[in-house]
């Protein structure tokens, strides 16, 4: 059964169990899609509304605009949750590869760099998805119903937090790989990356404690 078919019981079950797989990197995945799914909702709920639709045809274009586009990320993130396991399910499948000829470790050696690259594009693609969703996120948090406000702040900590947990994932399977430029390369776009996230989140934060002061 993959992850995204199964109950909230369930799948905390199985990340508990004793195997290793899902894990961070599908939690991680997991964690964007609910932040996503979050601001999705106080989109659905400014719509129609007579405060809402006082806004400007431009504002309620570029809010519909992301809402839109937060559904595609939602959509890919979601395939993501699974992806994650399966790639770490594919290294373990060739660290169980024959090893007794040079031939056979030589294909062992490739198959397992093979792996592990799927096993950091997998994660990096959770990142890179997650600190779009936060920027599309933006309009929704601006000019949405400010009931959801926590909401969408408690959205944006869900990303932030897929972001960087995915990012760990990554950090974690560069030490593995063969091609060290490569590796020092990504590792250098993860930082800057995360770096970015955090801005956005605390922006927003700060923002969000400051309309909630009593």
């Amino acid at each position: 059964m993959k992850l995204i078919d199964m109950n909230l019981k369930d799948f905390a079950d199985e990340v508990e169990s004793l195997s290793p797989a899902p894990g961070g990197g599908s939690c991680s995945a997991y964690s964007s899609l609910v932040g996503i799914c979050l601001s999705r909702m106080m989109a659905n709920l400014s719509f129609g509304k007579k405060k809402y639709e006082l806004n400007e045809e431009n504002i309620k274009l570029e809010v519909k605009t992301s809402f839109e586009a937060l559904k595609e990320i939602k959509d890919e993130m979601l395939s993501l949750v699974d992806k994650d396991t399966e790639a770490f399910n594919e290294v373990v499948k060739a660290m169980k590869m024959p090893k007794e000829t040079d031939e056979e470790k030589a294909l062992r050696k490739d198959a397992i760099d093979n792996a592990t690259w799927q096993s950091i594009d997998v994660p990096h693609r959770v990142a890179l998805l997650s600190l779009e969703a936060m920027k599309k996120m933006y309009p929704i948090y601006k000019y949405g119903n400010e009931n959801a406000l926590t909401d969408v702040g408690v959205g944006y900590l869900m990303c932030a937090t897929g972001a960087e947990g995915a990012i760990l994932n990554v950090k974690i399977n560069l030490g593995s790989v063969m091609d060290i430029e490569r590796a020092k390369k990504l590792e250098l776009e993860c930082n800057q990356l995360l770096s970015e996230v955090t801005n956005l989140k605390n922006e927003v934060l700060v923002s969000i404690h400051d309309r909630l002061k009593i």
